[in-house]
Formats: structure tokens, sequence, C-alpha cells
């Protein structure tokens, strides 16, 4: 049986695919697109996280700057298809975000808050919103620190740019498009407000008033400075807790403030961003279900962004592997070496999703949405054994 609220969701995700010419059942049936004809080789584009935010200011307090990861697997199509992994040229390019440097005040406090001196348009990392991509011992091809804000050349809001990611070896190419998503929707106006003030300043004067500190004094502040954050890489100050435990300690007892249904979206991109927008979503699958409320996320054992949900929690299929032990749903393989989130997408994004942007690239690959299931999307001959869901053929 169909959840009334799924239903509802469902129907959504029908009307917005229709209007670009898809058509498809409620639970992804009904009628579907030939499959598209495909060159020798097959990209697929997938983002690690699902939603990157950002701060929009600067100049008082940082959380996050801009910095997205894009990564790419790439195979050369046949009966028997082999994953590229080395000697091949991988582009990116985000055509409706060129430049970042006027979107954003980040460039002139980057030295200030991080210690270096960035060119415009040139994120953390040395990379920017164009390039090329490197080879990764993990068998994917990835660009880090893209400086990507939410905002078009042309002045649009847009939490979801497409990047363009071709590849080329031994004069055969191809490509694809994919979601590089990213927000600064933290929503910390929702509770931090005072008259004549910012946000930024009304935090930062309660931490000093409720621990001592003279950070009002001290901006632009930097939180990972003394709070660790595996985000950033940041080893914080010792006796000092992590960003995330500090975050949503302190916010717990608090959130009956916010009138939300989903909490979580009062610091998490967000109520337009939608952060949360995939299948899961679609089966009324809230942010609570896999992470947990706010006091277990705050718990000082937990390590952010490394102890994470798992798939194999709920999915439990006899023969299919999940991830591998000690890694993370973005980081496994699985199909011969075939990277779980280039079939299903980003965490937060398995498709199908709510949004149909991040349904494109499935939709161009094999003429439907959701789990890239067309086995001839990357063998040129339909195989006769079984599908296997592991990193090695048993």
């Amino acid at each position: 049986m169909v959840h009334a609220r799924t239903r509802i969701r469902l129907t959504l995700v029908a009307a917005a695919l229709a209007a670009g010419g898809i058509s498809i059942g409620l639970l992804g049936g009904g009628p579907r697109q030939s499959a598209p004809a495909l060159g020798p080789i097959v990209v697929f584009g997938y983002n690690e996280l699902g939603m990157h935010c950002m701060n929009e200011d600067f100049s008082e307090l940082t959380i996050l700057p801009p910095f997205n990861t894009l990564r790419a697997q790439v195979i050369k199509r046949g009966d028997n298809p082999d994953i590229i992994e080395q000697e091949a040229v991988v582009k990116y390019t985000i055509p409706t975000n060129t430049r970042s440097f006027d979107k954003t005040n980040f460039w002139s406090y980057a030295d200030a808050l991080f210690g270096v001196s960035l060119a415009p348009d040139v994120g953390l990392t040395g990379h920017g919103l164009s390039g090329t991509m490197s080879a990764t011992p993990a068998g994917h091809w990835e660009v880090t620190g893209i400086p990507i804000t939410p905002n078009t050349d042309s002045g649009h809001p847009d939490p979801y740019p497409l990047a363009l990611i071709t590849a080329s070896k031994d004069g055969q190419t191809g490509s694809t498009q994919v979601v590089v998503p990213v927000s600064t929707e933290m929503s910390c106006n929702l509770c931090h407000h005072g008259p004549g003030i910012s946000s930024a300043t009304d935090i930062l004067r309660d931490h000093d008033t409720l621990h001592g500190t003279t950070l009002e004094q001290q901006k632009p502040v930097l939180c990972a400075s003394c709070h660790a954050d595996n985000a950033l890489g940041t080893p914080g100050v010792p006796g000092v807790s992590n960003l995330s435990s500090a975050m949503h300690g302190a916010h717990a007892s608090r959130m009956d403030m916010v009138a939300l249904e989903n909490k979580c979206y009062a610091c998490h991109p967000g109520v337009r961003t939608q952060c949360q927008r995939d299948i899961h979503l679609s089966l009324n699958i809230q942010c609570v279900d896999c992470h947990g409320g706010m006091e277990a996320v705050a718990d000082p054992a937990r390590q952010p962004w490394i102890d994470e949900p798992r798939c194999s929690t709920c999915h439990n299929r006899p023969g299919f592997q999940f991830e591998q032990p000690g890694q993370l749903f973005k980081n496994s393989i699985g199909h011969g070496g075939v990277h779980c989130a280039a079939c299903h997408g980003a965490p937060h994004a398995i498709t199908p999703t709510e949004t149909a942007v991040d349904n494109q690239q499935a939709i161009a690959l094999q003429g439907h949405p959701g789990v890239i299931d067309t086995c001839t999307v990357c063998h040129t001959v339909q195989p006769q054994q079984p599908f296997f869901h592991s990193v090695e053929d048993d």
C-alpha cells in the first residue's frame, strides 16, 4: 500500500517528469522513453554529498566556504565493459556558473579566515569552475573544492546547477550532465536576530556571553578554528567539542522555537533548497529516520561525516553486497568496481528524486529516471548471466 503522502509526492514527481516529456507510473512503472543511442564511452557523474552548503556572507562568521566535490566514473562500453581509470582526459564545466567572484564576498575574507590568498574564482584546493578532473586510486575521477555558488551568471538562484563532464580516450569521447548542488540556506535568522545587528553578530554575542569568549571583537570568525570539523579537516582546539557535537548539542533543546515541519531545515538547507529530495523522501522517510535525533547526532563519541547511516541497516537482499566494511555509501563499489553512487545517485539525491534536474542523467543514459538498471548502458550485448550487486561476480 502506498502512503497517501507518498502518493502525492510521487504524483508530483511524475508531473515534473511529464513536463519534460517523460511519463512514469507512481512507482516508477508505466511507459518509458526508448533507450538513447550511446557512444563507445559512457560517463557517470555524481556528487559525494548530495548537497553542499556555504555561508552567504563571510565578513563576520563562517561555517563553510564555497567548496564542492564532483566525481565521475568512465566506462568503455563493450560485451565486457572496462572501467577507465587512467590515461584519459576528463574535464568539467558548469555552463550556467562560469564565475563566482562577483556573487559572494568569500575572496575578500579568504586570507583572514583560511590563511590563503586566492585568485578570483579559485577555490581552496586550487580548482576553479572548469578544469580537468584527476584519477584517484579508488577508480573514479574527482575534482574538489569547486567554488560554486547557488546563483547563475544571469543572476537567478539555482541550488542545482548542472555540470558538463566530458571524457576522452584514444580519440573516443563521452559526456554527461550532473547536478553540482550548493545552497546558502542556513537559516540562523529564525532564532538569531536582534534590533540593529546581524544574525552573525547575535550568534557571536551569544557565544561570548555563554562561554566567556570575545569572538564579536575578532571578526571574521571561522567556527572550525576552535571546533574540530572533519568536513574541513580542521583539528580544533583540545578540550573543545567538535563543531557537529557543539551545534547539535546546543540547539537540541531549543528546536521547539522553530515552526518547521522538518526541524533539520532550520540549519541544513532547507525549506527552499530541499537537501533531502530523493526516493527516500518520496517514501516518507525523514532525516531522523536515518540519522537519529539531534541528541544522537550530538554524541561526542560520534565522528561527524564518518559515522553515518548505512544502507545495509534497512536494505538486506540475499546475494547482494551493500557498502564495504568501513566504507560509506559515497565511497563504496559494487558490480565489478562500479561506484554505488554512479548508478544510484548521491546521498540525499538517490534517484528517482523529487527534483527533475537530478533525474536528467539517468534519463539521458537509459530513457527513464531511477537507478541505472538498463544493462546496455554499459554492455553492448545484453548479458545472459544474472545481475550481481557486489565487487566481484560470485
